[in-house]
């Protein structure tokens, strides 16, 4: 397996490998897919709605990542061609933007979308017309393996969120010393309760106690009714597995409230737009699991960085490293896979073993997940002051 770093170096000589070779179908002289000097690949992510930051932020990531591959050559001497589109932070939307990249754009693998619920929408429609979808955020263990087996077109390369739940109870029970604690969930998100059920069943097996649960609907602005019922408890940390635009709301006015225990959460706290809805003095004793650290000094993550922030004028978040290493990782299986049909992408991706990317490097188990290390952050007035790296 070729990690990414000589991916880079050897894409150039594709240039020089031989000449295309051209196919003509029918008497018109039509190109058939494969003729093609291009490569289509999908792009169905949450650029508007509820879940924008993630979307926005992991399509940067696999753009450039793109541009890279294309000016080193593209990949079996063609460019890669992105057809994007914005499923608007929507299941329903998501699944009519695959079927439609599917069967009408004719792209050979779909990325995203960013989130659990709205990439599982999609998975029908991938193994209907057996074209890959791939997500580099999706943390549902539920995504690409179900008891129905494993989702054969559906892979991702973003750990599980059972080892996030179990990863943040551990923290808190050997870094912090919590006795006990609190979870504050979305009711109604799958990404929150299979966090909670972890952490609660890890906690608890550790010796700690869940001194109480409480629960919050996305889209709620106002949690003080909710915060005030917890502030009479006598806890250690708090574990909110969540996405920022509700944890922010949440730490600011459980700050407000006088709520000084630590707050622990998973990837979704990982926004720029935590800070504007918490605010940089409500942003201290956080800690939460992530993809990826701007901290890690491997020299593939400085040199991403720096070119990040020479292309788009800021630091990169864990959602543009993720979309990063998305866009190598589809293109290191074209190139394996030494083929434009999307089931010997299919078989390519599923061999993958010891990609390097810039979150880490992994290889792709049975159930079509990664492999691979997350790390702990603490942010000290909004920003990271310490990340520390754990392995599976």
């Amino acid at each position: 397996m070729n990690k990414m770093s000589s991916l880079r170096k050897t894409l150039s000589l594709f240039l020089v490998l031989g000449l295309t070779t051209v196919f003509f179908a029918g008497c018109g002289g039509e190109k058939t897919a494969d003729s093609s000097n291009e490569i289509k690949i999908g792009i169905n992510y949450e650029l508007s709605g509820k879940v924008a930051s993630y979307g926005q932020s992991s399509v940067d990531g696999i753009l450039m990542a793109f541009e890279e591959i294309n000016a080193a050559g593209g990949v079996l001497n063609k460019t890669i061609k992105p057809v994007q589109a914005d499923n608007k932070s929507d299941p329903a939307e998501a699944t009519s933007i695959a079927t439609r990249l599917a069967t009408q754009d004719k792209v050979v693998a779909i990325l995203g979308p960013a989130t659990s619920g709205a990439f599982k929408a999609t998975i029908p429609v991938a193994i209907k017309n057996k074209v890959p979808v791939l997500s580099a955020s999706t943390t549902d263990d539920a995504v690409t393996v179900d008891e129905k087996g494993v989702k054969e077109y559906a892979f991702k390369i973003c750990f599980n969120d059972s080892f996030q739940g179990t990863l943040m109870a551990n923290f808190a029970i050997k870094n912090l010393n919590a006795k006990s604690a609190v979870i504050l969930a979305d009711n109604a998100s799958d990404y929150a309760k299979g966090l909670a059920k972890n952490f609660r069943e890890t906690f608890t097996n550790g010796g700690g106690k869940i001194v109480g649960e409480e629960g919050y609907v996305a889209g709620e602005q106002d949690f003080n009714a909710v915060l005030t019922k917890i502030k009479g408890l006598d806890f250690d940390v708090i574990f909110i597995p969540g996405y920022y635009e509700e944890v922010g709301l949440i730490i600011k006015q459980a700050r407000d409230l006088e709520i000084d225990k630590p707050v622990l959460g998973a990837d979704g706290f990982d926004s720029p737009d935590l800070v504007d809805l918490a605010g940089k003095k409500a942003l201290n004793k956080v800690y939460f699991s992530n993809h990826y650290s701007s901290l890690d000094k491997d020299p593939d993550v400085i040199s991403f960085i720096e070119n990040y922030k020479k292309k788009n004028g800021k630091e990169p978040n864990a959602f543009n490293a993720l979309g990063y290493d998305l866009g190598y990782f589809i293109a290191d299986a074209i190139k394996r896979a030494d083929s434009t049909d999307p089931v010997k992408i299919k078989e390519a991706l599923a061999a993958t073993s010891n990609f390097k990317g810039v979150t880490g490097s992994f290889s792709i188990d049975d159930n079509h997940n990664a492999v691979k290390t997350a790390v702990v952050i603490e942010l000290k007035d909004g920003e990271q002051a310490s990340a520390v790296k754990v392995s599976p």
